[in-house]
């Protein structure tokens, strides 16, 4: 098992996830930068989340999240009609070392903020052209 030169996550209880840390830790061409997610960084990551200012902030961090750690998001309107958060699908691409609850946590995160902020999921939806008059 190789060892980076960061802090890395600390693995999660038997049978509590299959987000394959230590398989990762033991490829030697593995992506380890998922890894540099401790608990405390998943913290604060979600705070941040929850606290997106706009659409320009939360593609910024969509960026940073790529860059970083290798997260890669999908947010879009769903192909059906929109009629609340739900119809927006924020979905995190698997990866090796992402844990479960992350994935699961992130979007959850993003739908808060566009909760206390409307204005998000407006601009997100406009993105497409859906309130563009024609």
């Amino acid at each position: 098992m190789k060892s980076p030169p960061f802090p890395i996550r600390t693995e999660c209880p038997p049978g509590a996830c299959v987000c394959g840390r230590d398989a990762l830790l033991q490829d030697p061409e593995g992506d380890l930068r998922i890894l540099r997610l401790t608990r405390e960084e998943e913290k604060r990551l979600i705070q941040r989340l929850e606290n997106l200012s706009s659409l320009s902030d939360l593609r910024h961090m969509e960026e940073r999240l790529a860059q970083q750690l290798g997260i890669r998001l999908s947010i879009a309107s769903s192909p059906n009609e929109v009629r609340s958060l739900r119809g927006i699908v924020i979905l995190v691409h698997e990866q090796p070392g992402l844990c479960r609850k992350t994935r699961q946590a992130i979007p959850a995160a993003i739908r808060k903020s566009m909760e206390q902020r409307p204005e998000i999921a407006f601009d997100l939806l406009n993105e497409s052209g859906l309130f563009a008059g024609h």
